[in-house]
């Protein structure tokens, strides 16, 4: 098209040059004649003859050359410029295209921010409304998220991201092997205990051993630092089916061998505290068995032996002491327990555990055996084991309504005692003869006793107070509280009688970021059990616990070590003369507080210090007339606890 456009302008260009050559001509003949005619007379001069048609076309050749040299360059140029446009053109496109590129992933990042803030804002509805109604069933009760979380963890079930699930549930030593999840764990400690009146104890406080004002030992006050508390850990947990399967083990090194000695390599043994597996079904059933904390012991949330990501559930003083608190009642015992969540509010449970009794008594004939001393095989040969006739029996009802946790609990116990009533042959002559102790007519006698008991806890301030009420009451249940006092005494007919107990606590908890403050009150109480026998002796006395005819003057006067004047190396306190001094009641106050210096992907560093104040109230006793019930002699302990610990992330 441009070359067509260039030839038709060359042509119109030489028409154009020929056409004006031929007016020059035709004016220059017109010109010249009419000179010639008008200046006839004056002197014809010579003119330059006119270009030949040959030259004018040369002419003519070499304009078009020249236009045709201006064509081209200009043909160039448009060229150029078709190019540049074209380029332009092409540049323009590919910016629309990023333009409309851009303009859809902003469009769909703004829908997606709209449907995140929705969800969001879903989320935060749900959120408040699950901290209105159901405050302690998801936030204190880890089991519901738990089985949430536990959807994520298998992939080939659910289809779920176990990803998801190892950032909720494990922590950063959790090994997983072969479709279960390892987690090790636990705590190194540095502690040290410094007592007021010396007990020969380490950081676990005897509570119902405190010595007597004339005791040796309440002159001497003890301290002892120790690395015994330190517990190593390891939760193990698994999925298979519609059922969660977990494991526990805890140990620490609060027992001693034969051997253990304190005086250069403190080598004291390894003992069990805890060791349990567990079945929990998706239906809410779950069979728990091992050793474990009695159903005895409160929770803090539902009913289980941890929550549901291996942290302990049950809710024990924050106390440095490893005897806790008095008026706590607990026991580390083998037990067998079903349960059943009723969603997340309501928890039934119940339990067989084992069966063990303690036993105070005092001026009794030989005429019963309730156990014997531990086989050397298996038991401890220097502590007595009462021979069990069933085990205890626990039932328990937890309520989670969404403002505070509640139990109500129940246990029955039974005790059993061989009795040998030919030992004291004058009572029944007829059956016994004359012979002397026997054997003869020896049967079993047993009793039943058991108590219930009620918690209440209750998370106030967002959680930064909880404030705990536990009380427990009833016959022979005396070991399951903190001050181990007895179970049970013995009838001057050689039968079992059940001490009554009480034991009651209170607790006040402030939680931080960083500092943990808390204080306790707590008190347990044994009652009187005691009868008279009249073989004994000449003129018949009083036996069994807590009687008002028992010496209590005694318990005022300082004796001399061992027996007499015999050289006991100094290691065998004086044993005070004319001193029953049974308990009556213990009492204690605690303060304490943890500071935590660290918590995070490294572990856990914490400082704690506790005070605790003890005393140990006595029955009345005779004084040294004969005065019954004259005197009530007491104990009493100060004692400051302090502890560094480094917990396992």
């Amino acid at each position: 098209m441009n070359r067509i456009m260039a030839v038709m302008l060359s042509m119109t260009l030489a028409t154009s040059v020929i056409a004006a050559q031929d007016q020059q001509a035709t004016n220059t003949a017109t010109a010249t004649a009419t000179t010639t005619t008008k200046s006839a007379p004056k002197k014809t001069v010579a003119k330059k003859p006119a270009p030949t048609i040959s030259e004018q076309l040369s002419a003519m050749k070499q304009a078009i050359d020249e236009q045709q040299q201006q064509i081209k360059q200009l043909s160039t140029l448009v060229e150029s410029r078709d190019q540049k446009i074209q380029q332009l053109e092409q540049r323009l496109d590919h910016s629309q295209t990023v333009a409309a590129q851009a303009q859809t992933k902003a469009d769909s990042a703004v829908a997606q921010t709209v449907a995140e803030r929705e969800t969001i804002g879903e989320l935060k509805d749900d959120v408040a409304d699950l901290k209105t109604v159901s405050n302690n069933s998801v936030l204190n009760n880890p089991a519901a998220l738990k089985n949430a979380v536990w959807t994520l963890q298998e992939p080939t079930q659910t289809g779920g991201d176990p990803q998801i699930y190892n950032k909720a549930m494990e922590s950063t030593l959790t090994i997983r092997f072969k479709g279960i999840n390892i987690t090790p764990g636990g705590f190194a400690a540095a502690e040290f205990v410094r007592r007021s009146r010396e007990l020969g104890a380490d950081v676990t406080t005897p509570f119902n051993s405190l010595t007597m004002p004339g005791a040796s030992q309440s002159q001497l006050s003890e301290f002892f630092g120790s690395a015994r508390q330190t517990r190593p850990t390891i939760f193990v947990e698994g999925r298979l089916g519609h059922a969660d399967f977990s494991s526990y083990l805890s140990a620490d090194f609060l027992s001693a061998g034969v051997t253990s000695t304190a005086t250069q390599t403190n080598s004291y043994t390894l003992r069990l505290r805890q060791a349990w597996g567990q079945v929990k079904f998706d239906d809410g059933w779950k069979i728990l068995g091992g050793q474990m904390w009695s159903l005895v012991t409160e929770n803090k949330a539902g009913i289980a032996p941890s929550d549901d990501l291996g942290k302990t559930n049950d809710a024990r003083p924050q106390t440095i002491d490893p005897g806790y608190n008095v008026g706590f009642s607990f026991a580390r015992q083998y037990g067998l327990r079903v349960t059943k969540d009723f969603g997340d509010k309501f928890s039934v449970a119940f339990s067989m555990e084992n069966a063990q009794g303690t036993l105070t008594t005092h001026g009794n004939a030989g005429n019963y055996l309730l156990g014997e001393a531990g086989a050397s095989n298996t038991y401890n040969t220097t502590s007595n084991y009462t021979a069990n006739p069933a085990p205890d029996l626990v039932a328990k009802i937890a309520w989670d309504p969404g403002f505070g946790h509640y139990e109500v609990f129940g246990l029955v116990d039974r005790f059993t005692d061989r009795v040998f009533p030919c030992v004291e042959y004058l009572t029944n002559p007829t059956l016994c003869g004359t012979a002397g102790a026997s054997a003869i007519g020896a049967y079993n006698a047993s009793k039943e006793g058991g108590g219930f008991g009620a918690n209440a806890r209750w998370n106030l301030a967002s959680k930064h107070i909880t404030f705990g009420l536990h009380g427990f009451g009833g016959s022979g249940i005396g070991r399951y509280g903190a001050g181990q006092l007895s179970d049970l005494s013995i009838n001057p007919d050689g039968t079992v009688h059940l001490i009554k107990n009480l034991q009651g606590l209170a607790s006040l908890e402030w939680h931080g970021k960083k500092l943990d403050v808390y204080a306790y009150t707590g008190a347990e109480y044994a009652g009187r059990t005691y009868g008279f026998d009249p073989n004994l002796g000449t003129a018949g006395e009083y036996v069994g616990y807590g009687a008002p005819q028992f010496a209590s003057y005694g318990c005022y006067t300082e004796t001399v070590p061992g027996t007499g004047n015999t050289n006991t190396g100094g290691f065998n306190p004086g044993a005070l003369a004319h001193c029953t001094a049974d308990t009556r009641a213990l009492i204690e106050g605690t303060a304490g507080f943890w500071y935590t210096f660290y918590s995070g992907s490294k572990g856990r560093f914490r400082f704690g210090t506790q005070y605790s104040y003890v005393t140990r109230q006595t029955w009345s006793g005779a004084d040294a007339a004969g005065d019954v019930g004259a005197l009530t002699p007491e104990g009493l302990d100060g004692m400051v606890f302090t502890s560094f610990r480094y917990y396992l992330p």
